[in-house]
């Protein structure tokens, strides 16, 4: 059966567990580093791993960094936040059990809007939201039949942030992944990096036939560290439910892995109920109580926020509402184009370029915008250069491949060496022109027989040949006003 006959006849269910990895300089309960790539085993405690006579000391900035969420999503923000401890063995969690709340979550029931591609917006509820620890990492690759733990991670602060299950297909759902990556980065108490794990998305997926109610049977996919591999995950095991179904079978109720580098899914594991994790109050951790002033000050914190942005990029530089919304949606991506419309003092193509050159090589090599060398300033810069006439559009894109590949860093030096500088000495290309029209008589006496509509496609059978007797260094602005010039002669 097609696809389009699934889209018919079923309809998908999606929710969304996210764990953000929060920015503290220590863990949660312990002072250990929580420094991305240091040696494994090298920052791991014996607070972190329970060791007898040790207790844990909760980390003032988790909870401060937890606040600053719900306060952004408009959430509940619970008073009284207690831990309990969820059991379960696994050789990542030494401890035997995993620090988290349950009962009374520091963040409750708050919202979030999307955008999605048809300009129409779609609010995603979000359940709740509550402060954790991580667990350490297995590691297989470097281990022929074994697996290596390091549990550098554990103890590490994390927000798992729970949604209801609003999202109707994988656009929503990622428009969602990519909202909400804008937000804890934005407020910045998560560095969204999701190659390092920073960001990791989780998603519940059922179906049912169109107009029922109930929920089918759902699967949880874990782990998800990029928009595309959420993308791809979500369309298969939907495709996969619903062949399922449609064959006889059932869904049984599991956690599933998603391979991206081959597309593919495989069962993991039976999915747990939470009486399944034997919860109870953690003894160590007394209830932590906060004060209206205490959450007052944090929302005197609050930075610009993505919609804030959005508004202010619109009426101060004049972008249309969807340019906007792309470059307000991260922090990395607004601060970067504007250092580059102040260097080049034109909003309008600086966006132009951030959207469009810029994110395709972005996304074409998954790479965020704050770990590559090319800096705003060179962007602003050979765009500057576009505007005085020294380099056409096309010889621009070279120089930004030059400037993107870090063979030089001076734009002005590149263009020189390519030998990419417009030629926009009038009386030079004057000589072209002359030299280029002495062999296009059939052409120009078609131009000149034809009306003024036309003309103006005739025209651009001209420039092609100027351009290569320019060596591609003429000017096509001066091209155009000389050539319309002679033509009219």
């Amino acid at each position: 059966m097609s696809k389009e006959v699934y889209s018919m006849q079923w309809e998908t269910v999606i929710g969304l567990e996210i764990h953000a990895q929060l920015t503290t300089q220590s863990k949660i309960f312990s002072g250990s580093s929580t420094q991305f790539g240091a040696e494994p085993n090298t920052q791991a405690s014996a607070v972190d791993l329970a060791m007898p006579g040790t207790l844990p000391v909760p980390n003032e900035q988790a909870f401060r960094n937890a606040i600053k969420f719900g306060l952004a999503i408009d959430a509940d923000i619970n008073k009284r936040s207690v831990f309990e401890r969820k059991n379960y063995f696994y050789p990542d969690l030494p401890k035997g059990y995993q620090t988290t709340q349950l009962e009374q979550p520091i963040v409750g029931a708050g919202h979030v809007e999307i955008q999605l591609k048809d300009g129409s917006k779609k609010t995603i509820r979000i359940h709740h939201a509550h402060l954790e620890e991580d667990a350490g990492k297995s590691l297989h690759e470097d281990f022929h039949g074994m697996s290596g733990i390091d549990l550098n991670r554990a103890g590490t602060p994390l927000i798992e942030i729970v949604t209801e299950p609003d999202m109707s297909n994988a656009e929503e759902a990622v428009a969602f992944a990519r909202k909400l990556h804008g937000l804890v980065t934005s407020l910045g108490i998560c560095d969204g990096e999701m190659s390092q794990g920073s960001l990791r998305f989780d998603v519940n997926i059922s179906v049912r036939p169109k107009g029922q109610e109930k929920l089918g049977t759902r699967t949880e996919t874990k782990n998800l560290n990029s928009f595309r591999f959420m993308e791809k995950a979500i369309k298969l095991e939907v495709e996969r439910q619903i062949e399922l179904i449609e064959d006889g079978g059932e869904v049984v109720q599991e956690t599933r892995l998603y391979d991206g580098d081959k597309d593919v899914s495989r069962s993991m594991r039976s999915k747990e109920e939470a009486n399944d994790y034997r919860y109870f109050p953690c003894p160590d951790l007394l209830p932590v109580v906060f004060d209206d002033d205490y959450i007052e000050a944090i929302r005197a914190t609050l930075p610009e926020l993505p919609e804030a942005r959005q508004a202010r990029f619109i009426a101060e530089f004049g972008l249309s509402e969807y340019d906007a919304g792309i470059l307000s949606a991260e922090t990395g991506t607004a601060d970067f184009f504007e250092a580059t419309a102040k260097t080049c003092n034109d909003a309008k193509l600086a966006a132009n370029w951030v959207t469009g050159e810029l994110s395709a090589r972005l996304n074409s090599e998954e790479k965020s915008i704050t770990s590559i060398d090319l800096k705003a300033e060179q962007l602003g810069t050979l765009i500057s250069r576009i505007k005085d006439g020294t380099i056409s559009s096309s010889g621009a894109k070279k120089v930004f491949d030059a400037l993107w590949t870090g063979e030089d860093s001076n734009v002005d030096n590149l263009i020189e060496a390519k030998g990419l500088k417009q030629v926009s000495d009038t009386g030079a290309l004057e000589k072209i022109v002359d030299d280029v029209l002495a062999d296009m008589a059939d052409q120009i006496a078609q131009y000149k027989a034809a009306d003024e509509k036309k003309r103006k496609k005739l025209m651009g059978g001209f420039m092609g040949p100027l351009m290569k007797a320019s060596k591609g260094q003429g000017n096509p602005k001066l091209f155009n006003q000389i050539l319309a010039k002679k033509l009219a002669d």
